[in-house]
């Protein structure tokens, strides 16, 4: 039966693919039909609700009402290892946390998305404010604007050197 030779075809396309897809072709509509910062703003709701579903699944597998400063930067690298990025952290001290990224989530379907990065500066804004009361996310580099590497920094505390970098504050809710 001609069932079973499509079951042998060697296709490129499996759920993650499909998915992959679906989002750079959903985001990419958005960046067109309504532009870049905006489509941002629409991933950033998303983001933050993905957020907070992640932070509160690591406190309870943790059982801890909060995350503590280790405890944070090993769920930021952790979450996105498990979801095929590449995370690790370059430096860590009590102002922010500067990490680097060789793999992208979303793979070769982040090109020319910069609005799905929204995803990484949202749920790591979350997931750090809502454990240490406030964050800002910079988003220094990005494969998704053709860098070989991301450089992200989650700055932990508001002072001259946040306010100087440019990126997304986030608060505890």
């Amino acid at each position: 039966m001609e069932a079973n030779l499509f079951k042998e075809l060697n296709l490129p396309l499996d759920r993650d693919i499909f998915l992959r897809n679906l989002l750079r072709e959903l985001s990419g509509t958005l960046e067109e039909v309504i532009g870049k910062e905006e489509a941002s703003g629409f991933i950033s709701i998303v983001g933050q609700h993905i957020g907070e579903w992640i932070n509160d699944e690591y406190k309870n597998t943790l059982k801890t009402d909060s995350l503590s400063f280790e405890q944070i930067c090993n769920t930021l690298v952790d979450l996105k290892q498990r979801i095929n990025g590449d995370f690790y952290i370059i430096s860590a001290d009590k102002d922010k946390i500067v990490l680097g990224n060789r793999s992208c989530p979303f793979g070769d379907k982040v090109i020319d998305r910069s609005s799905l990065c929204m995803m990484t500066s949202n749920v790591f804004g979350t997931i750090t404010a809502e454990n240490n009361g406030y964050a800002k996310v910079a988003l220094h580099e990005t494969i998704a604007t053709g860098k070989p590497e991301c450089r992200i920094v989650v700055h932990l505390t508001n002072n001259e050197i946040s306010d100087e970098d440019q990126g997304r504050e986030y608060f505890k809710s």
